[in-house]
C-alpha cells in the first residue's frame, strides 16, 4: 500500500500532507514554493511509493470554483500527463485555511507562529488529507 499525498496548491506557496503508508495517519509534510512544486515531488516519488494525490478544490460560497483554479488546473494537468497511472482526486478545500488556524490555536501556537503561513498551508494540506481518508473509509 503505498502513501497519499495531499496538496493545498497556493499561486505561491503550496503546502504538502502525506499518509503512513497504511493510510491511517495524515502528517504535514513540508511548504514548496509553487513554482518548485512539480520538480520537489518528482523527486519525493522516487523516494516513496505514492499511490495517490488529493489536491484540495477551492470554491467560494456559492460552490463556485474559486479563480484559483486557473493555476491549480494546468499543475494538474501537466501531474496527468506525466504520472497517468496516478489518480488524482479532489477534496473541497473551503474552510480549510480557517480551520487550520483554529487548530493551531487549539494547538497552542502563539500569535507569531500562527501567522507563519507556509505553516498554515502545511496544516490545511493535512485537513484536505485527513478530510479525504475519513471519506474513503
Amino acid at each position: 500500500m503505498g502513501r497519499i499525498l495531499a496538496i493545498d496548491y497556493g499561486r505561491k506557496k503550496s503546502g504538502l500532507a502525506v499518509s503512513d503508508p497504511l493510510q491511517i495517519i495524515a502528517n504535514g509534510l513540508e511548504t514548496v514554493a509553487s513554482h518548485e512544486l512539480y520538480d520537489y515531488l518528482v523527486k519525493y516519488m522516487q523516494q516513496e511509493e505514492v499511490e495517490r494525490i488529493v489536491i484540495g478544490y477551492p470554491t467560494q460560497s456559492n460552490g463556485q470554483e474559486s479563480e484559483s483554479m486557473k493555476y491549480i488546473k494546468p499543475f494538474v494537468n501537466r501531474l496527468k500527463k506525466n504520472f497517468p497511472q496516478l489518480p488524482i482526486e479532489w477534496v473541497d478545500e473551503r474552510y480549510t485555511s480557517k480551520l487550520a488556524f483554529q487548530t493551531m490555536i487549539d494547538g497552542g501556537l502563539k500569535k507569531k507562529a500562527r501567522q507563519n503561513k507556509a505553516l498554515v498551508d502545511k496544516v490545511s494540506a493535512t485537513i484536505i488529507l485527513q478530510t479525504y481518508m475519513e471519506q474513503i473509509r
